[in-house]
């Protein structure tokens, strides 16, 4: 079956960041040694090659928690999944606009004659995809500003 050809821009996307990122990975670990630092903006940016073990932004890098790494690998799995629900839901929404000019909505909650708006599947998806990712911003910890500023990166202003 030929997938829809409205979908290949986003597949493209999906693809390039993949891509891009790898390829940024590959070059970095291939032409610069462990905890290297290269400056490119004078006191702005630099690329410094670090092995983050813990979360986003090196949070829980050194928590040495047990089987972390499968842990982490759950946790994008679950961002993956949520991030899937929404597009799903979102996508089986926009079908219907544009094949029907509106949503059928066929789910109907209530209680007496107490009545939640009517719903679908895709509407359900959608809440639960953006459930998880409250979820997972509730859960996970803001980084702190040593985090923040990345290894052997100079102090921030003022916190000398």
């Amino acid at each position: 079956m030929k997938r829809p050809a409205r979908r290949r821009p986003y597949l493209l996307l999906l693809l390039a960041v993949v891509g891009l990122d790898q390829l940024a990975k590959w070059l970095v670990d291939r032409v610069m040694d462990l905890h290297d630092s290269r400056v490119l903006v004078e006191g702005l940016l630099s690329l410094t090659y670090v092995q983050n073990r813990g979360a986003a932004f090196g949070v829980f890098s050194d928590a040495e928690l047990p089987h972390q790494s499968m842990l982490f690998s759950l946790v994008s799995i679950a961002a993956l999944c949520a991030l899937a629900l929404i597009m799903g839901g979102a996508l089986g929404n926009l079908l219907d606009r544009a094949r029907l000019g509106h949503v059928v909505d066929f789910v109907d909650v209530f209680w007496n004659a107490h009545h939640w708006p009517a719903f679908n599947v895709a509407d359900s998806a959608i809440t639960v995809g953006v459930g998880l990712l409250i979820l997972d911003m509730v859960l996970s910890p803001e980084p702190g500003p040593t985090v923040a500023a990345g290894v052997g990166a100079p102090p921030l202003a003022g916190s000398e």
